[in-house]
C-alpha cells in the first residue's frame, strides 16, 4: 500500500514516514505543495496524507486538482485548522477524512485502515449502514431511516469510532483517545454520558443504537 505525505513540518513528516513504514506501508513524502501535487498526479498512490497550509500550493488547491483529474486516491487531511468551516470545506472539496493536530498516531492508523476498506471511490463508500441506521462519514450524520439523529460532535465521534471498528471491542481508553487525542483524556463516565445521550436520541425516533457494552473490556457494535 503506497502512501504519500504532503506536510511541511520536517519532524512530523519524518515521524509519520517512520511510523507508517514500520507498519508495512510504502511511504513517499514532501514538504512542498507544488512538488506534492506533481507526485500525486504522476504516481499510483492509494492514500494521501495532506496538510492544508503548504508552501507553493495549498492543500485545498491540491485536493481540487486531484479530484478534477479523477485520481482514485483516498485523502486524509491532517491539519491544525480545527474550525468546523475548515473541516466542512475540506470534506466538500473531496477529502475522505479530516484529522486535526495534535493527534494520536493510533487514531491516524485506524482512520487509514478505514479508508483502505472502502474500496474504489464512490459516493456511497462514505456510508456505513447497519439495518435501518446509517452513518455518513463525510457529512458526519447518523440517520435512522430518513431522520437525522442530531448528535453532538462528541456523540457522533463515539458512534463513528465504533461503527468503523465493527468486529472489535474498543476499550474506554482507545475511545477516549479517539475523541480527545493523545494529549487529553475523557473520563469513562463522560464517554458513558455521550453514548447514553446518543442512545436516547436514536430511541426517541423509534430505533435502537446497535452498540453494546462488554463488561470489563469496552464497547462493540452488534451487527445483525
Amino acid at each position: 500500500m503506497k502512501v504519500l505525505i504532503i506536510e511541511d513540518s520536517t519532524s512530523l513528516r519524518r515521524s509519520l514516514r517512520i511510523g507508517l513504514s514500520n507498519l508495512g506501508f510504502t511511504v513517499d513524502d514532501t514538504g512542498d505543495g507544488s512538488e506534492g501535487l506533481s507526485m500525486v498526479l504522476a504516481g499510483d498512490y492509494s492514500l494521501l496524507i495532506l496538510d492544508l497550509m503548504l508552501p507553493s500550493v495549498d492543500g485545498i488547491s491540491i485536493l481540487k486538482a486531484i479530484r478534477k483529474a479523477g485520481k482514485d486516491i483516498r485523502v486524509l487531511i491532517l491539519s491544525a485548522k480545527d474550525l468546523t468551516d475548515d473541516k466542512v470545506d475540506g470534506l466538500l472539496n473531496g477529502a475522505d477524512d479530516y484529522l486535526t493536530k495534535p493527534f494520536s498516531f493510533d487514531e491516524l492508523h485506524v482512520r487509514l485502515l478505514c479508508l483502505m476498506r472502502r474500496g474504489s471511490l464512490n459516493v456511497n463508500d462514505s456510508t456505513i449502514s447497519i439495518g435501518s441506521i446509517s452513518l455518513d462519514l463525510h457529512l458526519k450524520l447518523l440517520k435512522c431511516g430518513d431522520t437525522d439523529a442530531n448528535l453532538t460532535p462528541n456523540e457522533y465521534k463515539v458512534v463513528e469510532c465504533l461503527f468503523t471498528n465493527q468486529g472489535k471491542v474498543i476499550s474506554p481508553e482507545k475511545l477516549s483517545e479517539y475523541l480527545a487525542g493523545q494529549y487529553d483524556a475523557i473520563a469513562k463516565n463522560s464517554l458513558e454520558a455521550h453514548l447514553s445521550s446518543a442512545r436516547k436520541k436514536v430511541k426517541a425516533i423509534g430505533y435502537e443504537l446497535p452498540i453494546k457494552t462488554k463488561r470489563g473490556f469496552g464497547y462493540f457494535v452488534e451487527n445483525h
